[in-house]
């Protein structure tokens, strides 16, 4: 199979084309022109999604941009406040869509133009909630009649849809060209189960069921997420992920902060604004953000948003904050190698994170212990590192 692309990472990299050498080709480009990015995407999203359903049995989705999952989700049911932060209507929905709502809700401002993946059919419900956001693809198993119609006709017909074989196991070394040198590696089979989280070093050894399917869901995020990377999860879904920084300090901190306003969504403060007639949902959720984020606002920019809500900017102090995570119960964070040192924990702490997961294997193993023991977390050592370049 030859796939001839518009251009590589950049339009001045032409040509540009994707191979696929085996015998028979487990991709098939139901619509549109996929390119380079797209498809580094696609497949990334997709083994995501499928790795999440093989690990909990619960349909799994996946929102990808630029090499790393925006969000992770399993297939749930939708609160109505849960639906409210969303700018979403109280219907049926069906589990693919629940999975891929979860999913792009988890950063809902990296999920714009992202490569949606779902681990079962692609059904109606799931077409026409795509076919209302910017989104650039979606990869499946499957669809049925009626989505594949739906999707033709987003973005004028150039919406990217592809089909791919869930048997397809690709082979076992894995090959890339770079600068003129070919590097091979055994491609990372590692299988991400619950047993991996029984090494409970910590004192408090309590783990519940939310955490481990909340862990799961997180530490299989990180198997696809370029490093150093960080994933926060809560209630089987991402909520924030640190990805390819250079200190894992900074990825903890991106990961908390981008949970902190996951959960802020939710509150009744943030989900009870109004805003102008036909006011369109992703210039909402930019607004959240900048919101959310007020503190490192002009003057100026505060009253353009005030004119917009027709209110005061709601404030949180930070106790204010802190005491407002306290509600939710089992939120996790997961790391792809070890925490070297005993900061990752404390800014955890501030997001009310009560499970941490981590390969383990430091020097300082001992002092990330006892900071865990200080906050009563729950302190995993998976001895699994699972870094991606």
């Amino acid at each position: 199979m030859n796939i001839t692309l518009k251009y590589g990472c950049n339009p001045h990299q032409t040509p540009a084309e994707v191979l696929f050498t085996g015998k028979k080709s487990p991709l098939q480009i139901l619509n549109g022109k996929p390119g380079y990015i797209n498809l580094l995407d696609a497949f990334s999203a997709w083994q995501l999604a499928k790795e999440l359903k093989t690990a909990t049995g619960k349909e799994g989705a996946a929102s990808f941009k630029h090499v790393s999952p925006a969000g992770a989700a399993v297939a749930k049911p939708l609160t109505d406040e849960y639906l409210q932060s969303q700018f979403l209507a109280k219907k049926d929905y069906s589990d693919v869509t629940t999975a891929y709502i979860r999913a792009r809700g988890g950063d809902r401002m990296s999920s714009y133009g992202d490569a949606a993946a779902v681990s079962g059919k692609v059904d109606s419900c799931l077409a026409e909630f795509l076919k209302q956001e910017v989104c650039d693809l979606i990869i499946a198993p499957d669809y049925d009649s009626e989505a594949l119609e739906i999707l033709k006709q987003k973005k004028k017909g150039e919406f990217v849809i592809l089909k791919i074989d869930p048997e397809y196991e690709p082979e076992e070394i894995e090959k890339r060209d770079y600068y003129g040198f070919e590097f091979s590696q055994l491609r990372n089979t590692a299988h991400i189960t619950r047993n991996i989280f029984s090494d409970i070093v910590s004192k408090n050894k309590e783990i519940t069921e939310a955490e481990i399917e909340s862990l799961l869901v997180a530490t299989i995020a990180l198997k696809y997420t370029q490093s150093n990377s960080v994933c926060a999860a809560y209630d089987g879904q991402i909520i924030g992920t640190g990805a390819g920084q250079q200190s894992r300090i900074h990825c903890t901190r991106l990961a908390c902060t981008k949970a902190e306003k996951w959960l802020l969504q939710q509150s009744s403060t943030i989900r009870n604004i109004t805003f102008p007639s036909g006011y369109k949902k992703v210039d909402k959720a930019n607004l959240i953000d900048q919101i959310l984020t007020s503190e490192t606002l002009y003057e100026e920019e505060k009253k353009h948003i005030q004119a917009i809500i027709g209110q005061n900017l709601p404030q949180f102090s930070l106790q204010e904050r802190i005491q407002f995570f306290k509600q939710f119960n089992g939120i996790c964070i997961s790391s792809d190698a070890y925490f070297p040192f005993r900061d990752n924990i404390d800014r955890a702490h501030k997001t009310n994170v009560s499970c941490i997961a981590h390969a383990g294997g430091s020097v300082r193993d001992s002092g990330v212990l006892e900071a865990a023991d200080e906050y009563n977390m729950k302190l995993i050592q998976t001895g699994l590192r699972l870094f991606t370049h």
